[in-house]
């Protein structure tokens, strides 16, 4: 075991963080933050590292997918994200509220400081988290989130826990192994077959 990790979020806990969010200071971005963490699987300090030339086409539209460079990763785990509808989404929002956009610009942005530190992604997580009760969450939280839903899900499209660790961008499956949530309930279904 990892020790202390991260909780897994319910379905609830996600629907509670994004209506708190809505009501937020900085909504748009705020959700930019939190779809990137549970529907994509990165990192605080990918999240703000991330640049608008990782995530918009040549043309200046949002991709379908986030390039994510060794130096936005954690070590050298950079690699190509597929982008769900919600990040997607967010992005795009995000984009048509900020100011002109420079391709190497951060696409997270403070009113403080400009580019957001990975310190201040870990201490939003845990100002949200604490806002709406959910004890034991973290910035790594939607991270755990993200694997754990991927690794239950892969097998309806074909693919298995290779493809998991490609998107949790791990060098090895057991590392990806020990981020998935044990379901019991999974587990009884499968033992009464």
């Amino acid at each position: 075991m990892l020790g202390k990790q991260a909780k897994v979020l319910g379905q609830q806990q996600i629907n509670s963080v994004l209506d708190y969010l809505c009501r937020t200071r900085h909504p748009i971005r705020n959700k930019a933050i939190f779809f990137l963490s549970f529907k994509a699987g990165l990192r605080a300090k990918e999240i703000a590292c991330i640049t608008w030339s990782m995530v918009l086409t040549p043309d200046g539209n949002v991709s379908d997918e986030i390039r994510l460079e060794n130096a936005a990763s954690k070590g050298r785990s950079g690699g190509v994200i597929p982008m769900s509808k919600h990040i997607k989404s967010s992005l795009e929002e995000l984009l048509a509220s900020s100011q002109p956009v420079s391709f190497g610009g951060r696409v997270i942005q403070t009113s403080r400081s400009g580019a957001a530190e990975p310190q201040v992604i870990v201490n939003m997580f845990q100002a949200w988290y604490k806002a709406v009760g959910s004890v034991g969450c973290s910035s790594h939280s939607g991270r755990r989130t993200f694997i754990t839903q991927a690794a239950r899900n892969i097998g309806r499209f074909g693919g298995s826990l290779r493809d998991v660790q490609a998107l949790a961008r791990h060098r090895s499956l057991a590392m990806t192994q020990r981020y998935i949530d044990v379901d019991a309930e999974a587990m009884r279904k499968v033992v009464n077959l």
